[in-house]
């Protein structure tokens, strides 16, 4: 089992499990309801794999930042993707509100606790 002992490494592994979390969404969509094998078996995986190195963080960094980084490096992230990949609306408000997420991400990342 891994052990995290410091807050780089923390930080680095919450980075990493969210950047899974977009894959997970991603790749979730990509299934068409779990009905294409392939893109499932990607979505399982990275949902597993993402949460099991977010839980590797929490002896570091406390849980609700540890999520709500982890959760907004995944929505910020898959929003974006969406706008590129999928043609999603990419208008003014919603890139404001995208803008706030990260914002809200960095001002958690910096607040946290030592």
């Amino acid at each position: 089992m891994l052990a995290i002992t410091n807050t780089t490494s923390a930080w680095l592994l919450i980075a990493a499990s969210g950047l899974l979390e977009i894959a997970f969404s991603v790749s979730m969509k990509l299934s068409d309801g779990y009905t294409k094998l392939v893109p499932s078996l990607i979505s399982i995986g990275t949902a597993i794999l993402s949460v099991w190195l977010m839980s590797l963080t929490l002896k570091v960094i406390p849980v609700g930042t540890a999520y709500a980084v982890w959760a907004g490096i995944g929505a910020a992230g898959t929003a974006v993707v969406g706008m590129v990949l999928f043609q999603e609306p990419a208008v003014l408000a919603r890139i404001c509100c995208i803008g706030l997420v990260i914002a809200g991400i960095v001002g958690l990342q910096l607040l946290a606790p030592a």
